[in-house]
């Protein structure tokens, strides 16, 4: 198995308490770190039931995610080598499914925060949220068309037509918890959002809440979920139960 349920290296610096990767029942590990930057850890599940589990407390700024208002949309020709590759297609992110519709809605909306801002609008009303609606192998054009989802689904349709618009995007998953916002009755889980490239930054953009958040925790990116997916099972595994607890202390 592979997983990815570290936090990212450059947070570790605001932990106030290690994390604390557990299996049970115990089992040899490695890590090691991918080319995104995100850490890795294999290992050789036993047959029957494994558990994983991390515990951690960190501290976090309190500030709400900062939207690039100002920011100017670089031509793709001035954009760094290492970004270029959040203008192609990936296995979730079918631009070339995509990108007619996208120049027909969005060619004429002034380049920068305010195309940018038009497509997470877009992306935020396009899709329906629920849980039961989750589906591993949907494509940003599969949930254009089916008009439902889970986050991923929404961070996968901005990220394309960012893509297609020739705005540099990447996927982001991690911990986002109620804080600072109405608590949600539904069980917990991990997030997903995305990050656009203007102004010669990176920026957290959240598709399908569409509003600044309080305490993301940023656990892996890549182009898409594929990068970024939590656990990868190279045989037959399944899925017994799953929580996610993030709470403001």
């Amino acid at each position: 198995m592979l997983l990815q349920v570290h936090l990212r290296p450059e947070l570790r610096k605001q932990l106030k308490t290690p994390e604390k990767l557990r299996f049970d029942p115990p089992v040899q590990f490695s890590t090691y770190t991918d080319s995104f930057g995100n850490i890795c850890t294999r290992l050789v599940a036993p047959k029957g039931d494994i558990t994983f589990s991390n515990r951690f407390v960190i501290r976090n700024s309190g500030k709400p995610d900062v939207m690039p208002v100002k920011a100017r949309q670089a031509d793709v020709e001035d954009l760094p080598d290492e970004v270029m590759v959040y203008l192609l297609g990936s296995r979730y992110c079918d631009t070339d499914k995509l990108a007619t519709l996208a120049w027909k809605k969005f060619g004429k909306i002034r380049r920068g925060w305010p195309l940018l801002k038009a497509i997470l609008d877009y992306s935020h009303e396009r899709i329906k949220f629920g849980y039961p609606f989750a589906r591993a192998d949907r494509t940003a054009f599969e949930g254009h068309t089916e008009r439902k989802g889970v986050c991923r689904d929404y961070a996968h349709l901005a990220i394309t037509l960012c893509r297609c618009m020739n705005i540099p995007a990447r996927y982001c998953t991690g911990y986002l918890g109620d804080i600072g916002v109405p608590l949600d009755p539904n069980p917990m889980d991990f997030s997903g959002w995305f990050e656009a490239y203007l102004g010669g930054k990176w920026h957290t953009m959240d598709a399908r809440h569409n509003h600044p958040r309080i305490g993301r925790l940023l656990m892996a990116r890549g182009r898409d979920a594929t990068d970024a997916a939590i656990s990868t099972a190279f045989g037959s595994a399944e899925l017994k139960r799953f929580e996610i607890i993030t709470k403001e202390i």
